[in-house]
């Protein structure tokens, strides 16, 4: 039988990498909607980081919910 192609230490970096790439994409579309708006530049800096605290704490209700999901399903 074929094994995983990924070692735990590799899953984990890849999941954490995501992790980030999706966060940093919350902020990033933020900023581009607030330029688009004709944001000031700091106004597009707190648009920035707003977005980007909202994806901390999206990613952070994903990855509990995708917990729970996962050990029900294991039942």
């Amino acid at each position: 039988m074929v094994g995983p192609s990924l070692s735990d230490d590799e899953s984990r970096i890849a999941s954490m990498r995501l992790k980030i790439g999706f966060v940093l994409l919350v902020g990033v579309s933020a900023g581009f909607v607030a330029l688009a708006a004709d944001a000031t530049l700091q106004q597009v800096g707190y648009a920035f980081v707003g977005g980007t605290a909202v994806g901390i704490a999206l990613m952070a209700f994903l990855t509990y919910w995708g917990r729970e999901f996962v050990s029900v399903n294991r039942r």
